[in-house]
């Protein structure tokens, strides 16, 4: 785990001022990681601070010599691959150059110009361009649910609390927050059982409210990280949707999961909140019921049971092309918490690469759907709008759509439908800190 430090005093204030708005998502306690490209067209990676943006090559020669090849590259795995030690030191002289009273790059008006220019003035770009991307099936609330749905009498199977579940999506077609998706066409289930199965447009198109987290360093082919080795390997976190076409799904994924139901698309929040900013926010893993099964010691480590989690607030809401006709704001839809998942992020981790698989800098791990046990925390419509729970499973025939203003109600989502994403962690000692926002417009099928 990494350690609390200086940098995390709630009483630090930044010398730019949006930094310091009480509702800011990123004050000078953050630092999220980005990559953004200029209205010259130069691209740099860069890090959040208040409205504004620092770019890190453009503020090189104030970093130690050992850390400029790293800042000053267009891709963030050179950061990412650094040692810990590494990451530690370049956040405290971030935070130092971004302070309040020091007047380095305060005072050199000509830098600050170049170097810290608006978000509103660049393009945020996708954060990391990750060669592999896993989506895992962490939250049991989750899995209870779906499972309840079509399995009503056994909604778990027997592997789900020995083994983190989890596929390998499709990188290609990550796409950064505010990419129109389009939806999907696919082969859909036939309409009577026996029956031939048709082409067309996906019917039952979903969200789903993702963590996802980025490899640091990796192992090499043939090799494992071990889990006490784990959080050396993540380097920080972001939001993610992994859209999900749900009738394609209904149809393909036996017996080998999902394919093109889930690869059409999967947006990723521009902004990565690093371990080291997160570290006031860890909190226990997830409590297993009494009976549960422990983990296999591969998967076991004191310090993970203790310290695992993530104390991480998320809330989904909807805006519809109706609604913002009408001037209406986006509508919220749920609300949950990322500390209930099953499996913490070393565990997962650990167990991708326990066979000796390797994960490189800047691979993408995903949580699955967030969920917790109330109904106004599932992540997904599948979920929002199925009548059973999970003291009274029920089949999954019965769903009642979720009422929006204007009149409007959803079971799954239309053409025009924002489906928009936030993140934040707070609590009583330390300043809140934020996700940024991760958002995505369903486009109509071009069949």
């Amino acid at each position: 785990m990494r350690p609390i430090d200086h940098t995390h005093n709630p009483e630090l204030t930044s010398w730019i001022d949006s930094a310091n708005a009480p509702d800011s998502d990123f004050p000078i306690q953050n630092l999220p990681f980005c990559r953004f490209q200029t209205a010259a067209g130069s691209i740099s990676i860069g890090v959040g601070i208040g409205s504004l943006v620092l770019d890190l090559a453009a503020a090189c020669n104030l970093f130690a010599p050992d850390l400029r090849d790293a800042i000053s590259s267009r891709s963030l795995k050179s950061v990412m691959q650094l040692p810990v030690a590494q990451r530690i030191a370049l956040r405290q002289r971030i935070s130092e150059l971004l302070s309040a009273d020091c007047g380095e790059l305060q005072d050199d008006t000509e830098l600050r110009e170049r170097a810290v220019p608006g978000q509103d003035q660049v393009q945020l770009l996708i954060p990391a361009q990750s060669r592999d991307y896993t989506d895992f099936y962490a939250s049991v609330f989750h899995a209870t649910n779906v499972g309840s749905m079509f399995r009503p009498n056994n909604p778990l199977l027997p592997n789900y609390k020995h083994v983190p579940i989890g596929y390998h999506g499709r990188a290609s077609s990550l796409v950064v927050s505010g990419t129109p998706v389009r939806r999907p066409v696919g082969q859909l289930s036939p309409a009577e059982e026996g029956g031939a199965p048709s082409r067309g447009p996906c019917k039952l198109l979903d969200y789903e409210m993702e963590v996802g987290f980025y490899v640091g360093p990796g192992n090499e082919l043939g090799t494992t990280i071990p889990i006490a080795a784990a959080e050396d390997h993540i380097f920080g976190m972001a939001l993610v949707n992994d859209w999900s076409a749900r009738d394609i799904q209904k149809w393909e994924y036996q017996p080998l999961g999902p394919f093109l139901a889930k690869s059409f698309a999967t947006t990723v929040a521009p902004w990565i909140v690093t371990m080291e900013a997160l570290a006031p926010f860890r909190c226990a893993a997830f409590q297993r019921p009494e009976g549960d099964p422990q983990p296999l010691p591969y998967l076991t480590l004191e310090s993970n049971q203790s310290q695992g989690g993530v104390d991480l607030q998320l809330q989904v809401a909807i805006s519809t092309a109706a609604m913002r006709e009408q001037g209406l704001p986006p509508h919220p839809l749920s609300s949950g918490s990322f500390r209930d998942m099953y499996w913490t992020i070393s565990q997962m981790l650990t167990h991708h690469s326990s066979n000796g698989c390797n994960m490189q800098p800047g691979d993408l791990l995903a949580s699955g759907t967030v969920s917790n046990r109330d109904r106004g925390s599932r992540g997904c419509l599948l979920e929002m709008t199925w009548d059973g729970d999970l003291d009274n499973p029920v089949p999954g025939t019965q769903r009642t759509a979720i009422q929006l203003p204007g009149g409007e109600e959803r079971k799954f989502l239309a053409d025009g439908d924002r489906v928009i994403m936030t993140g934040f962690c707070d609590n009583d000692q330390y300043r809140r800190i934020g996700f940024g926002t991760c958002q995505g417009t369903i486009l109509p099928a071009t069949e």
